[in-house]
């Protein structure tokens, strides 16, 4: 069934096809009304017996009245607009259009707004990018600044343990570099998609026991994302049916996978547990993911701003031996390898703990 006029209407905004006071209609207005007044006047003039010059001359003046005022009631937004435009380019966002008209001129004004809207979010996106790449940044640079400082000063001998503290922070920057480097190429849509079909049994199990080995061998290292350096917290995997295959990127759901496990461990109690589960979703090959840990779990109030960049969540810190408050972008990646499936993430309900579930649509996304 085609959609009526009604359907294709944006909301909040005017009509996209006629409207009842566009420019069209008011300039259309324009020539009727002084084709009526030269008409009316040269009518009065014959049965007036008056000259024609003087009828022509109060025609004139009547027509150039009337388009006067329709011309500024077109010019006087444009100037508005111009003005706008102009702070704008100056880095103002602050200022905004008028939206009073029904007009080809309110559809502007209203696409003025929003272009504004979106710099200024942008905008304040950039700021609070940089303060917190600038903080994050500042942590271990400090801390390697401060050992190396010691040898340097001879406080402290170069030993094993104290070169030790020196690679924490040094891997720890690199890891940040690394995770910011992922976010950018993930915005400018540069990582392609390398989607295969893939047994999901074997292919988790890898994941996890990679995560068990990185978490060993980083035992008391500051952690990075996606690899979490907690021992003490069980992996365990549940995948039905056991043949169960999908149809995805396996490096990128590897990504996913493991930053939400990474973030599942920070947040576990002590000697917790963590769980991933593996589900048929409801298209063919499509895939339903599921991450649930022990922790406190996340408030409703929260739920929307979990993927946000460099958002660490309500919890003051984490909870058991060997966590740190991590960067603030593993979930943020694992959004953006999600969409670039065209599936979802998100916080599902849980009697206990955060449970995050991920959809992939699997066939039908790439046949789409």
């Amino acid at each position: 069934m085609s959609d009526g006029p009604a359907a294709r209407r944006t909301p909040g905004r005017p009509w996209d096809g006629v409207r009842p006071f566009s420019i069209k209609t008011k300039l259309g207005a324009l020539v009727v009304i002084s084709v009526l007044i030269t008409t009316g006047l040269s009518m009065i003039a014959v049965h007036t017996k008056t000259e024609l010059r003087f009828i022509m001359v109060f025609s004139m003046i009547a027509t150039l009245l009337i388009t006067q005022f329709v011309a500024h009631s077109l010019t006087a937004p444009l100037d508005e607009m111009n003005a706008v435009a102009r702070s704008i380019s100056h880095g103002d966002y602050t200022r905004r259009v008028r939206e009073n008209r029904r007009d080809e001129l309110g559809d502007l004004a209203q696409t003025i707004n929003r272009m504004a809207d979106e710099l200024a979010a942008q905008d304040r996106q950039r700021k609070e990018l940089v303060a917190n790449v600038s903080h994050e940044l500042r942590t271990p640079i400090a801390g390697l600044r401060a050992v190396l400082e010691n040898i340097v000063d001879g406080v402290t001998e170069p030993d094993s343990e104290t070169m030790r503290t020196a690679l924490k922070q040094t891997e720890r920057l690199g890891r940040l570099v690394e995770t910011l480097l992922d976010l950018s190429r993930l915005d400018n849509g540069v990582v392609p998609l390398k989607v295969r079909r893939f047994e999901v049994w074997p292919y988790l199990s890898g994941v996890l026991k990679e995560a068990n080995m990185v978490a060993s061998a980083r035992a008391g290292m500051a952690s990075g994302s996606g690899s979490h350096t907690r021992t003490d917290v069980h992996l365990r995997l549940d995948v039905d049916p056991l043949n169960l295959t999908a149809h995805a990127d396996p490096e990128r759901i590897h990504q996913v996978v493991a930053n939400l496990i990474d973030n599942a461990v920070k947040h576990s109690p002590p000697h917790g547990r963590v769980t991933v589960k593996a589900r048929r979703g409801l298209q063919p090959e499509s895939l339903e993911l599921e991450v649930l840990d022990e922790g406190p779990g996340i408030p409703r109030s929260e739920w929307h701003r979990v993927f946000e960049r460099f958002n660490r969540g309500a919890v003051s810190r984490p909870h058991g031996p060997g966590s740190d408050g991590g960067t603030g972008l593993g979930l943020a990646i694992a959004r953006w390898a999600v969409d670039l499936h065209g599936g979802r993430i998100g916080v599902a309900e849980s009697d206990r703990g955060c449970r995050i579930l991920v959809t992939l649509p699997g066939l039908s996304s790439v046949q789409s």
